[in-house]
């Protein structure tokens, strides 16, 4: 734990002693550019927030073009101020071009920053929640159960046995004729044919023999 609270001192340390030189070197820049008292502090302040603000909008992950393109242009804003104030440029007799770029740079950066802060771009948190949004009950329901068995094919029809034939009922040639003599008989007392219940009765014969013994009257 304190090794690692010496670790993110020393980084503290260490950015605190980049802002302080960049501040400054900045604001040399400014004055020797003709941006005297309140102004000269003014620019570094506005570099370091186009800077965090393009920052912010690479962390977010939107619009990366963008936050790019204004990162850079603060960052060579500040190298610039940097590499300036190391003897290359005489802060004595500033050219004219810088003095057209310090005199710009309050356009630039008001410009910059309102396109990175109040932009509307679509974030990574409203596309979260739409992804993350619960899926309705009966959804889940239909997902998770399990598909229907396939219904078994039904079993053919079955064909209709056919009855078998009543087996031919052998009848006595004397029975046959006894019959011939009870249907005279009837015919002649009633004027009808004899039909096959009257003859089972008066031959007292079962129901088959009957059926045949009329089938050969």
């Amino acid at each position: 734990m304190r090794a690692h609270l010496a670790r993110v001192d020393a980084v503290l340390v260490q950015a605190v002693i980049a802002a302080a030189l960049s501040f400054a070197h900045l604001h040399d820049v400014a004055s020797a550019a003709g941006q005297d008292g309140w102004k000269a502090w003014a620019y570094p302040v506005s570099v370091d927030l186009l800077l965090v603000a393009a920052w912010r909008r690479l962390r977010s992950g939107d619009a990366k073009a963008a936050g790019w393109c204004w990162f850079l242009i603060a960052l060579a804003a500040s190298l610039g101020a940097n590499v300036a104030t190391a003897g290359l440029l005489d802060l004595d007799h500033v050219p004219a071009w810088l003095r057209i770029l310090v005199a710009g740079w309050p356009a630039v950066a008001f410009l910059g920053g309102t396109l990175l802060v109040h932009s509307s771009p679509t974030t990574h948190d409203e596309t979260r929640d739409a992804v993350g949004q619960e899926v309705p009950e009966d959804i889940e329901d239909q997902e998770d159960a399990p598909d229907p068995a396939p219904e078994p094919p039904a079993p053919p029809a079955a064909e209709p046995v056919p009855t078998p034939a009543p087996p031919p009922v052998a009848v006595p040639a004397a029975l046959v004729e006894h019959a011939r003599k009870v249907a005279a008989e009837h015919h002649a007392r009633t004027g009808t044919a004899i039909d096959t219940p009257a003859l089972r009765a008066r031959l007292g014969v079962p129901p088959p023999m009957a059926d045949a013994i009329a089938a050969q009257l």
